[in-house]
């Protein structure tokens, strides 16, 4: 029988920290901890030997967290990583959006605001804070080249999906807006990624208001 709740791997090499977030998860209903662990290797084992809908990451763990994160997303793309740091290093920010990470969360984070983060990565959502946003922004129309200053033709639905993306909105959330089928905004959402040259959905909201793309 397949189980309704969000399947959670946390890896991070503090004890202390990993049994509290464990403990906490534990007590939620919708959620079940499948695997823990203290290294990129066994980052890496869990991810592919538990497949779970979510894996908490730390970033400074042995092997490094950057190096687990790149091998998970190679052998397991299902599996959505939410990164976990004890600082805003904006270029590992980068890094960790770039290769796939799905959140990017400063440890310490209110326990309410984790569990929300976690639910709406598992629905398809994405999630960073303001500030490391802004920062990023910064960062990435110093370095765009200035002859690009509009972003390539998008149609109507197009936009109004890239919208949704900028709220932070996740597939599902999105299709029940415009009353279509989750499957067919993932189609849309594949080709906005494609005409705007992105990796992911956070770099395409990045673009879209340093390209200035107001949301609704």
């Amino acid at each position: 029988m397949t189980s309704d709740k969000i399947r959670i791997a946390l890896v991070d090499d503090h004890p202390f920290l990993l049994e509290g977030v464990v403990h906490v998860l534990s007590r939620e209903s919708d959620m079940e901890i499948v695997g823990t662990g203290g290294s990129a290797d066994e980052a890496v084992q869990i991810a592919q030997e538990q497949l779970p809908d979510v894996m908490l990451l730390d970033m400074n763990m042995p092997g490094g967290g950057l190096a687990a994160l790149d091998r998970i997303a190679s052998s397991c793309p299902t599996v959505r990583v939410i990164a976990l740091t004890m600082r805003e290093d904006h270029e590992v920010v980068r890094k960790a959006l770039t290769l796939g990470a799905r959140a990017y969360v400063l440890k310490g984070v209110h326990t309410k605001d984790f569990l929300g983060i976690i639910r709406t990565v598992f629905a398809g959502g994405s999630f960073i804070s303001t500030a490391l946003a802004t920062k990023l922004l910064e960062d990435f129309s110093q370095t765009r080249p200035e002859t690009e200053s509009a972003l390539p033709p998008l149609t109507q639905r197009e936009e109004q999906i890239l919208q949704g993306i900028q709220r932070g909105l996740s597939n599902k959330e999105i299709a029940r807006e415009l009353d279509l089928k989750e499957k067919t905004i993932k189609h849309y959402v594949t080709n906005i990624l494609q005409k705007l040259q992105v990796r992911n959905r956070v770099e395409a909201a990045l673009l879209a208001r340093d390209m200035g793309r107001e949301t609704l």
